[in-house]
């Protein structure tokens, strides 16, 4: 493959000016995504409840008020206490806190915060209406932060000074170039460096198999022994496969085969509207397919199996139909950041607030008419959950100080994104209101009750300490669901940069310990003694050589007689936009 130029490599390393926006937005990758999504109504609903709030205790809403006069009247004579979170990277200018006018206007801002999340917090609402009246409060409140706009932020006001207006030139040329190429979203990132093949996802590897919704790679050996069981990796169908393999340094797909795993990813075909009725019974035949093919190849009775994210999802309902039918050709799995308790996966998170049947039914409804849900759509109603890390940051950087996106290969892969056939999201919309791998029968593929009671296998499931896309409590039920001998796996670290933990990585511990505890709470208490200082890799590896079978000698060729080379990995399907 061809090696990245010197200008392009120090493209990938974010500056001291942008390296906390990409550490903001990597913690923050679409992954998993809002399936269900925000709209208008739900806005509306969220802005009824703060309403609400307010005619039904206007006495409170008056104390409120007149508290946040006093605390006003105490910030005008400089006698106000309010100081913003030290973390908030919003106010870490000294001019916040030592020019006086910046001063009161950051505390005004304060107080007002302060007063809505405390009139909220002791109102008579429902606990769902006090979370939609937060949310509606903070995006407001948000919006206006002194920090957005032009004269109220004093690190846009020094750098027109010291440039004589040049970043206002420029922030307007990437406003007008965001209106037009970004729906009219603040651009994150810089893809221009990053080519797919050429300096990320650049593993060797054949596609053995071309299927009308996937391509199969395999990847290389890069050792002389391989052992003799493979393993197939399915990653989401709303990302694409090549967060694990960015560049060679940070790669689990060069792990892996340096760890001597005969290695299969399956990368998805980003659908149009002509693949509309590709729904999850076609995902799960198709990875059947995909494991049929790895096992002829490699002469494998059978194989291990790898789940990330949503894609876990899928490989749940595989491995349910498999057991239905009696077919053991999967007998060990890895879930990377996987939870398969739905109702666990949105009742900690903000989609939480907006889970009902009106907003699924509703929800289906768009996908069904359009045929897909894109990609573009989705991350605009992730980075609505999350504006202030998804867009002020950006908005902030981009166009007030006028400065470029950075250039990071976890955000260029973030802004890679994919489709959903309209089925599809309407069938894992269906998960998010069944929820069927705890409520036993309730999905059927061809005809057969799921049942995750009848899955009998080895199990490997790792999460993040600080992940708010899947929380680990969640992904340890995805742990307990495969019985107490399960490995669980805890890394100090948020969702992506959990499952992308090269050996090396500073300040970097887990704890891995077998899911013998029903309560999260208990487990993590019990595995204080189990932490390991480094990376969770290497204890993987261990796992996934002792269940991969004897040692062979590595192949002198990928595929077979029945599966020949198509092309280099990373193929063709990747590259569709």
């Amino acid at each position: 493959m061809p090696e990245a130029s010197a200008a392009d490599s120090k493209a990938m390393v974010p500056t001291a000016e942008t390296a906390e926006l990409v550490a903001t937005a990597s913690r923050n990758t679409l992954a998993i995504n809002p399936l269900i999504g925000l709209n208008q109504r739900d806005i509306a609903t969220s802005a009824s409840a703060l309403l609400k709030a307010v005619v039904e205790s206007p006495h409170k809403a008056t104390t409120h008020y007149a508290s946040f006069l006093k605390e006003l009247s105490q910030i005008v004579l400089g006698k106000s206490e309010l100081a913003p979170d030290p973390k908030d990277r919003r106010f870490a200018d000294a001019a916040w806190k030592d020019n006086a006018l910046y001063a009161r206007l950051l505390q005004s801002y304060l107080a007002t915060q302060k007063e809505l999340t405390q009139f909220i917090d002791g109102s008579e609402l429902t606990g769902i209406e006090k979370g939609r009246a937060r949310f509606f409060a903070s995006l407001v409140t948000d919006a206006l932060a002194p920090s957005n706009w032009l004269f109220g932020n004093p690190v846009a006001v020094r750098k027109i000074i010291d440039t004589g207006g040049a970043n206002l030139v420029k922030g307007l040329k990437n406003m007008a170039h965001d209106m037009r190429h970004n729906h009219m979203m603040p651009s994150m990132v810089d893809t221009t460096p990053f080519k797919v093949g050429e300096n990320i996802a650049t593993s060797a590897g054949q596609v053995v198999c071309r299927h009308e919704m996937f391509e199969l790679l395999q990847f290389t050996p890069t050792t002389p022994q391989v052992h003799a069981r493979p393993l197939v990796m399915s990653p989401p169908q709303v990302n694409k496969y090549y967060a694990i393999d960015l560049t060679p340094d940070k790669s689990l797909v060069k792990w892996a085969t340096d760890s001597g795993i005969q290695l299969f990813i399956v990368s998805w075909r980003n659908p149009t509207v002509e693949h509309r009725d590709w729904g999850l019974e076609d995902y799960v035949r198709a990875l059947d397919h995909a494991v049929d093919v790895a096992r002829e190849i490699t002469g494998s009775p059978d194989v291990n199996m790898w789940g990330s994210c949503s894609g876990g999802m899928c490989l749940a309902a595989y491995l349910g139909w498999l057991a239905a039918k009696g077919d053991r050709k999967v007998v060990n799995t890895s879930w990377a950041v996987c939870v398969l308790d739905t109702q666990a996966a949105v009742e900690d998170s903000t989609l939480g607030l907006f889970n009902s049947p009106a907003t699924i039914r509703a929800a289906k409804a768009r996908s069904s008419r359009k045929g897909f849900v894109s990609g573009e759509e989705m991350a605009s109603m992730f980075a609505w959950l999350r504006p202030n890390d998804l867009i002020w940051n950006y908005w902030v950087n981009n166009y007030l100080l006028g400065n470029s996106p950075p250039a990071y290969d976890v955000l260029a892969w973030n802004a890679d994104t994919t489709r959903l056939p309209g089925r599809y999201h309407c069938d894992l919309l269906d998960m998010f209101a069944l929820n069927p791998y705890v409520n036993a029968g309730t999905l059927e593929i061809e005809g057969l009750p799921i049942d995750m009671g009848q899955v009998d296998l080895g199990a490997y499931v790792i999460a993040g300490i600080t992940d708010h896309i899947t929380p680990w409590r969640a992904c340890y039920g995805t742990a307990r669901m495969f019985g107490p001998d399960t490995t669980f796996v805890l890394a100090n670290a948020g969702h992506l940069q959990s499952l992308i933990n090269p050996p090396g990585a500073p300040k970097s511990f887990f704890f891995a310990a077998p899911a013998t505890f029903e309560d999260p709470g208990a487990w993590a208490d019990a595995a204080q003694s189990a932490r390991q200082e480094g990376s969770w890799w290497p204890h993987w590896r261990a796992w996934i050589q002792g269940r991969s079978g004897e040692l062979i000698p590595a192949p002198a060729q990928l595929g077979s007689r029945q599966h020949k080379p198509l092309g280099p990995a990373p193929g063709t399907y990747v590259l569709e936009r």
